[in-house]
């Protein structure tokens, strides 16, 4: 069964590679991690900063905002379908009987 780590410890670990300059290989066998997964951390640590380790079911905050965007334009579109439809319905001249 999978372990899951709080963003704080997988920080922690972090930090103490990269700024304290502890090798992996300890840091990683003082916290009993794979040494693997301690690399992976360090990665997205470097690349995302603050907003790495979001955790499972949620997004980094750029990627819920390209969804919410996404999501809008889409419902937009629609709406934008709709008027045009609209508009060509009521521009038709009314038939004379």
């Amino acid at each position: 069964m999978a372990r899951k780590y709080s963003k704080k410890f997988k920080i922690h670990a972090c930090e103490l590679v990269i700024k304290d300059g502890i090798k992996h290989s300890v840091v990683a066998e003082k916290f009993g991690i794979n040494l693997v997964m301690l690399y992976r951390w360090i990665d997205e640590y470097q690349t995302y900063g603050d907003e790495a380790f979001v955790g499972s079911g949620h997004q980094k905050p750029a990627d819920a905002e390209l969804k919410k965007l996404k999501k809008e334009n889409e419902r937009l579109r629609m709406e934008n379908e709709i008027l045009k439809k609209a508009a060509a319905y009521f521009a038709k001249k009314p038939e004379k009987n």
